[in-house]
């Protein structure tokens, strides 16, 4: 998509690029464009004003997977984030995830529609957890994050992401902060949780961590986290 890339070529800072790959190691510098957030959101959003792009570029464009450069993915994640029907956010969705290779790009897709359709797509995240692919885990995980965490929480969820397949770090690293937003909303269940169930170390410790750095998190919970952390670190 030629006209896409010169359109982001237009808006990237060099020196923002230079900045965005010590935040992605993993993905090339000479793949960075680096263009800000707010201006890909600005443009997706004029994009999508667009009636001649939205027929004729924009669906060929989240066809040609994978993308070269980083925007463009970003890029992508908006698009899809917008979509205002369920099955098309769904399939497209599911198009994109195996090609998402970083967490800037995974934590950036979050299609609003979602938040409508919660039953259909609880499943879908189950089988996103057990994934084999460590962005398409962390997307799953950031999806319980983002859904089932008030009134939809159940105990039984916590099982679900503890258990999400994989120990790289950035899964890790997600389902601590899932297991952290659950000490806040949820307390007492995650605390009997985090009592009688294996954790691993890092996460239960990390989870913790950011619990007990809430403010929404009293001083006497707070308390009894260090108490249970301590315990913790002299078994």
């Amino acid at each position: 998509m030629d006209c896409i890339i010169e359109r982001l070529r237009g808006l990237g800072d060099d020196k923002f690029a230079d900045f965005q790959a010590k935040l992605v190691p993993n993905v090339e510098r000479e793949n960075i464009i680096g263009v800000r957030t707010p201006v890909l959101r600005s443009l997706a959003k004029e994009l999508l004003n667009d009636g001649e792009f939205c027929s004729g570029i924009l669906p060929e464009f989240l066809n040609e997977l994978p993308h070269r450069y980083f925007d463009e993915n970003i890029l992508q994640g908006e698009f899809i984030s917008k979509e205002k029907d369920f099955v098309k956010a769904i399939e497209l969705t599911r198009k994109f995830l195996p090609y998402v290779d970083n967490w800037a790009v995974c934590d950036l897709l979050a299609p609003k529609v979602f938040a409508k359709h919660k039953d259909e797509l609880f499943p879908i995240i189950r089988k996103w957890l057990e994934s084999d692919l460590i962005y398409t885990v962390r997307f799953g995980i950031d999806m319980m994050i983002k859904h089932f965490l008030d009134a939809e929480f159940k105990y039984t969820h916590l099982s679900l992401v503890n258990n999400a397949r994989g120990d790289d770090y950035y899964i890790k690293m997600s389902k601590a902060w899932y297991f952290s937003f659950a000490l806040i909303k949820h307390y007492e269940d995650t605390l009997a949780y985090f009592k009688n169930e294996n954790i691993d170390g890092w996460i239960y410790k990390k989870s913790i961590q950011k619990a007990r750095e809430s403010y929404r998190v009293s001083d006497e919970h707070k308390d009894e986290l260090k108490a249970l952390l301590k315990h913790e670190l002299c078994i």
